[in-house]
């Protein structure tokens, strides 16, 4: 319990710190219109959400981040299982994720969008296909790093497919997961806004693509900080107490 308050405090005199660095750029740029003031923006932000166009496109953008999210992770962790487990598999299909690791996200979404169109699906393939292969090598890499000891003991008890998996591959894997589930978020909601900015007609990405063709910085800036907000959140009250609960088998 002691131990979380001084990191609560540094974290928020970081955060302090943070927004004074902010204010003494804004000001000594003495132009808002290239570097708006965090009053400034905090302005924005009260407006836009009181006429509620920031949570219509929060709304989109977050519901695009959950099913590319919900996507690469379900494919991803299960590629990740049958090539750490089959060595020989792995042999074959490794130059394949090697390639889509090295892709850019840029091909990807353009690709997708020329393929299968200017649409919701072409929008979450693209950012699903992006973090697959990422997701795979965290979990191959996991399987690989399984105690030998506790299979071998799932063996001599003859425990089935389905057995080994929930309660001897899975739990083992729980950090993993929960690494691959942290930086899943933070690459998906990032590449998400490159997908909206280049071809959806709304969510964050499609206001900051607006607003950036009006040279409106204050309003990119809030769209911008209004969603690392919401994404911080998830981070600090969702994800991490679930990586630490993975994890917490390890230490006990």
């Amino acid at each position: 319990m002691m131990a979380g308050k001084p990191s609560r405090a540094v974290t928020a005199l970081s955060l302090l710190g943070l927004l004074a660095f902010w204010t003494l750029a804004a000001w000594l740029s003495a132009d808002a219109s290239v570097l708006p003031g965090p009053v400034e923006v905090a302005g924005v932000i009260a407006r836009e959400a009181a006429s509620g166009k920031l949570w219509f496109h929060m709304g989109w953008t977050l519901w695009r981040v959950v099913w590319a999210f919900a996507l690469a992770m379900g494919i991803g962790c299960a590629l990740g299982l049958v090539l750490g487990l089959s060595p020989r598999l792995n042999t074959w299909a490794d130059p394949w994720v090697t390639v889509m690791l090295n892709l850019p996200a840029l091909v990807i979404i353009v690709l997708c969008y020329l393929w299968i169109g200017l649409n919701e699906v072409a929008a979450i393939t693209a950012v699903a296909l992006n973090k697959t292969a990422m997701v795979t090598v965290t979990i191959r890499e996991g399987v690989r790093a399984l105690d030998k000891g506790v299979a071998d003991m799932a063996q001599v008890y003859r425990m089935g497919l389905w057995a080994r998996l929930r309660h001897v591959i899975w739990p083992q894997l729980g950090p993993f997961v929960a690494a691959s589930t942290r930086n899943g978020l933070a690459v998906i909601w990032k590449i998400v806004l490159v997908v909206e900015f280049l071809g959806r007609g709304n969510g964050v990405g499609f206001q900051i693509h607006l607003y950036f063709q009006l040279f409106d910085t204050a309003t990119v800036l809030a769209y911008a900080l209004s969603f690392t907000a919401v994404m911080l959140l998830i981070e600090y009250l969702i994800v991490q107490r679930w990586e630490r609960q993975a994890s917490a088998w390890r230490t006990a």
